[in-house]
């Protein structure tokens, strides 16, 4: 068996992830499912999601529909207050550096863009929509591997622009120092949040209900450490209706 939170993770929460993880494991024994003692949260993110004995684990939007949807069940999505989205939906800040006077997606045609992988609907995918929309798209690109370290690239002038999940943007503003050298330019348009799924064939209505059952046992600050409101329902068809990018723009 394997499990693996490892989307929102960071130094500063993982006592209240292990605690989530212990209220999970609790309400899945309580439904007769068995789950690992600890999470793998470490381990490579596909080789988790594609193992045939996953009892849960969070993706992205774009590698769900993508890549996952037909292999995995999907559970549902924890929905985190994102302010201007509906519940269980996220969106993505689009940062610059604080200074940088340009004042519309369209001045920065010609800068330097960074994002954490062209698989990720947060840092590319939302941010190619809304650049499309603009009459662009970004020739100057490199990856950062992860959302953090695109935001320390803007801020430090290593890059010009990138899209931060809002989650994620959260809790940067929170932890990190360089989130005082970044303002937000513009939102992405909200898409679905980032799933919960575990393997194909398991009850995935149960877990839903076990993980519902988690969030609602958790203490007030580790429910805020999280960030996390509650589980949505939201349908496979509403992921794969979100747009990619097309090859040629990747």
């Amino acid at each position: 068996m394997i499990a693996s939170l490892m989307m929102y993770a960071r130094p500063e929460t993982d006592a209240a992830l292990e605690r989530y993880w212990a209220h999970i494991r609790a309400a899945l024994a309580g439904r007769g499912i068995d789950a690992p003692v600890a999470l793998s949260n470490s381990a490579d993110a596909f080789a988790v999601w594609t193992d045939p004995e996953l009892v849960l684990s969070q993706t992205c939007g774009m590698p769900y529909r993508t890549q996952l949807h037909d292999k995995v069940t999907l559970v549902g999505t924890p929905d985190f207050g994102v302010t201007g989205c509906p519940p269980g939906y996220y969106r993505s800040a689009i940062v610059v550096r604080a200074g940088d006077d340009r004042a519309a997606l369209a001045d920065f045609a010609s800068a330097r863009f960074i994002y954490n992988q062209t698989l990720s609907q947060s840092g590319f995918a939302a941010i190619h929509a809304a650049a499309r929309t603009a009459g662009f798209w970004f020739q100057d690109r490199s990856q950062s591997h992860g959302h953090v370290n695109s935001a320390r690239a803007v801020a430090e002038g290593r890059a010009d622009i990138a899209a931060l999940d809002a989650v994620t943007w959260r809790l940067i503003r929170q932890f990190e120092p360089c989130a005082t050298q970044l303002r937000v330019l513009a939102w992405t348009e909200p898409t679905p949040g980032l799933p919960y799924i575990t393997a194909r064939g398991r009850d995935g209505s149960a877990i839903f209900d076990a993980v519902a059952e988690a969030m609602a046992a958790l203490s007030e600050p580790d429910r805020a450490a999280l960030g996390l409101k509650g589980m949505v329902a939201i349908p496979s068809r509403d992921y794969l209706a979100v747009p990619n990018p097309p090859p040629a723009d990747v």
